[in-house]
């Protein structure tokens, strides 16, 4: 596993944290997502999805259906395999609602890829 960058954005005090990981194994994914979750113990959500070969998952983390969506999109749309994206969000106490979520999350994201 090896980790290639990461991106952060605030919108309405909530904090997002986006890591793109290259993987090789889903046992890789899980150990990723479980170091997460004990360096960010008081993240609200780690969301991610990943392609490993045919493989593909995308978590929501009990977000609203479909707002996490757009991580898988970006893997496909950048025709990315073995590849990890994880978005680590601090919630600061204002709802963004789905749609403002699906934003967030996208734009997050698609901030990996800007050079």
């Amino acid at each position: 596993m090896k980790k290639l960058k990461t991106s952060n954005l605030e919108i309405k005090k909530s904090k997002f944290i986006s890591i793109l990981y290259e993987v090789n194994s889903i046992d890789e994914v899980n150990e990723i997502i479980n170091e997460l979750k004990k360096e960010h113990k008081k993240a609200k959500h780690i969301v991610y999805a990943y392609k490993i070969n045919n493989q593909e998952k995308n978590y929501s983390d009990k977000e609203p259906s479909g707002t996490t969506r757009g991580l898988i999109d970006l893997i496909h749309i950048k025709n990315l395999d073995n590849t990890l994206i994880v978005v680590v969000r601090y919630f600061g106490g204002i709802l963004l609602g789905a749609g403002g979520l699906t934003r967030a999350y996208t734009k997050v994201c698609s901030n990996l890829f800007i050079e």
